[in-house]
């Protein structure tokens, strides 16, 4: 081969090869700005609690994880075993959900936690709250919980039985979007203190309870009480969701005592549904899709042995 036709070959070689390294570098950087505009949400989720198959916040965290990774918009963290010891953790969130045990031990009560998420709320940064961590003590933690998320549960005047809620009915929400009548037994909440007269508060899942269930044999502490058993024949909020005046939304779930509920498709979507609309991403017409096997259910457990 002639050496001026060996040089022209070589140069248009080398001027392709430079152009495909080029396009790839514009494609990589294409896909870490997209990857840097997508809607951070950060799940935090509490130490081990309870038996076995219960209060699975790891696995139930994890699980959203897993379920979030191929929405379109979105880049979700999590954190496992109580609040994150990574200074930074909550830097760039749009929305972060709290799975953990509550009461006068919240992790958000705790140190000066809530000044950190108190300054978030500020910058309109969503909150949801699932099960126990939408309980805090009423001087500690309500008055935020009533401004953040709308309502919270207060001891001795909510109740937590066990009971099977038959949603009968849903309104029409973004986080409803997709999600069908459903009817499942889990330790639900309800007679939640809300904001006066539920002002700025959407009910999401409504169902009614029998007397049986307002006598609070299996509620902690143990029923009955009065009020309750007051309010037969009333429906209960059991999730719900506000929007604040700054912009951001808030969400409460009482239900996922129960690790096995999340196999519910209804159920499970109306959770990452709300992590959605709480970073203001758009939820599709019909709502995060998820499909999950029982394997997936068994996927990292906390290690509490085989119970009784």
């Amino acid at each position: 081969m002639k050496p001026v036709l060996l040089a022209i070959i070589l140069r248009q070689l080398t001027c392709r090869g430079s152009c495909i390294l080029a396009l790839l570098a514009l494609a990589l950087c294409w896909s870490i700005e997209a990857r840097a505009a997508d809607k951070k949400i950060v799940l935090v989720a509490g130490h081990p609690s309870h038996g076995p198959g219960d209060h699975e916040f790891n696995a139930g965290v994890q699980l959203l994880h897993d379920c979030l990774r191929n929405v379109p918009g979105v880049t979700s963290v999590f954190y496992l075993n109580g609040w994150p010891k990574e200074a930074r953790a909550f830097d760039g969130a749009d929305t972060i959900l709290f799975f953990m045990d509550g009461g006068a031990g919240h992790p958000i009560v705790e140190d000066d936690h809530l000044r950190i998420i108190g300054d978030l709320m500020k910058k309109s940064v969503g909150l949801a709250c699932v099960h126990y961590a939408v309980e805090v003590p009423k001087d500690k933690g309500g008055p935020e919980f009533l401004d953040w998320i709308g309502g919270y549960y207060e001891d001795r005047w909510s109740t937590n039985p066990h009971w099977e809620a038959d949603i009968k009915s849903l309104p029409n929400h973004p986080i409803t979007r997709g999600v069908k009548p459903f009817r499942i037994r889990d330790e639900w909440y309800y007679n939640i203190r809300f904001r006066p007269e539920m002002k700025g508060v959407t009910p999401i899942l409504v169902a009614k309870p029998d007397d049986e269930t307002r006598q609070g044999k299996s509620s902690s502490p143990r029923g009955p009480y009065p009020h309750v058993v007051a309010a037969s024949g009333r429906e209960e909020v059991l999730a719900w969701a506000v929007e604040r005046p700054g912009g951001g939304r808030g969400f409460g779930f009482t239900g996922a005592h129960t690790h096995r509920n999340w196999g519910n498709e209804n159920f499970r979507k109306i959770v990452l549904n709300a992590l959605l609309w709480t970073a203001h991403v758009e939820v599709p017409a019909n709502g995060v899709e998820c499909a999950l096997t029982d394997e997936d259910l068994k996927k990292n457990l906390d290690p509490k042995g085989t119970g009784k």
